[in-house]
């Protein structure tokens, strides 16, 4: 069974926190309750960088609060305006500001404020890493704690990715920022002719190993530590995969590492970007959108959609061919390497 409802249920105080953010802090409908203005406009009303006015404004617009006119204007929505609006008869502001001051909402507005993920403070970053910064996944404790908390989703999408996806006449395969290697695994049990590197920071590898020694394809395994923006990049691989790794980092930092898989890939080489996908008009759905406001909470990236993968794909060497759906929200995109 997919557990997709379960995670929708987890990440549902992210809700909670984004619209008494908006409603008790922020003044999101405050801002428009005069009419519809452009986006640019109201991101600088409300003070904030591009990243979390997008994490913001999607999970508004899933709510169901705001909406796009056909001049690419912001809006409330009817429901927004009969019940956001201080002047309305019928507001209901003042009840969610009984949730001001509770950690998780002062927590949300202060990352939305300051664009940087909880632990950037001193305290260390979960699940990323990048040289300079400190982070959870470099401390053998935490690291591990991170790496089998992920691999619990992991172990329910793999299986259809490999199902999904057959990779007959492949060699290797570099599984970057690979965890606990299940997705790997998954593909070497689908294709017996295949081989797979897990490129990955050394305390994540300890966790891969013990996966990797139950696995029953350890011998066409490799876990290999190293860096994926600054090491260099596994040689040989005729498949790329980059399982729920962009949307860790904002854009500069995506594109840089697609053309590092592109320059690893040769032409007709296939890059495999399995992820989950806002609406491409970034209005949507709520689950991914809240999903984009807990990668915010902790990474430095967000939720992206089909249509701007696709566009930094193409900005990097690659030509989309196929999106297929897995599980728990997620999908894949097969990307190949052009001949330029």
């Amino acid at each position: 069974m997919d557990p997709a409802p379960l995670f929708e249920l987890f990440r549902g105080s992210f809700a909670t926190e984004l619209l008494v953010a908006a409603t008790a802090h922020l003044g999101v409908f405050r801002i428009l309750a005069s009419g519809p203005l452009h986006p640019e406009t109201v991101r600088a009303e409300l003070g904030l960088e591009v990243r979390p006015f997008q994490v913001l404004i999607t999970a508004l617009r899933a709510m169901g609060t705001l909406s796009v006119d056909d001049q690419g204007r912001l809006a409330l929505t009817p429901l927004a305006a009969c019940h956001l609006v201080s002047s309305s008869p019928h507001y209901v502001g003042d009840y969610f500001s009984l949730a001001a001051g509770s950690p998780g909402v002062l927590g949300m507005v202060e990352r939305l404020r300051t664009n940087r993920p909880a632990g950037n403070d001193g305290g260390g970053v979960a699940f990323i890493y990048r040289e300079g910064m400190v982070s959870a996944m470099e401390a053998e404790e935490s690291a591990r704690f991170f790496t089998l908390a992920l691999s619990g989703r992991a172990r329910n999408v793999a299986p259809v990715l490999a199902q999904q996806l057959p990779l007959a006449g492949a060699n290797l395969v570099i599984d970057v920022g690979g965890g606990t290697g299940v997705y790997s695994i998954a593909l070497l049990r689908a294709n017996p002719d295949l081989n797979a590197i897990v490129w990955d920071r050394p305390e994540v590898l300890r966790v891969a190993s013990e996966f990797a020694g139950e696995s029953g394809v350890a011998d066409r395994l490799e876990l290999r530590p190293g860096d994926m923006f600054r090491d260099p990049f596994p040689s040989g691989a005729d498949v790329v995969l980059l399982s729920n790794i962009l949307h860790d980092w904002d854009e500069p930092e995506c594109l840089a590492l697609l053309r590092r898989c592109a320059a690893a890939l040769p032409p007709g080489g296939r890059l495999l970007l399995h992820d989950v996908f806002l609406d491409d008009d970034l209005g949507g759905p709520l689950p991914i959108a809240l999903y984009s406001a807990a990668l915010f909470s902790v990474t430095e990236g967000r939720a992206y959609s089909v249509a701007e993968y696709r566009r930094m794909l193409e900005a990097t060497g690659f030509s989309v061919t196929q999106c297929l759906p897995t599980r728990v929200h997620c999908g894949v995109l097969v990307a190949v390497r052009r001949s330029e």
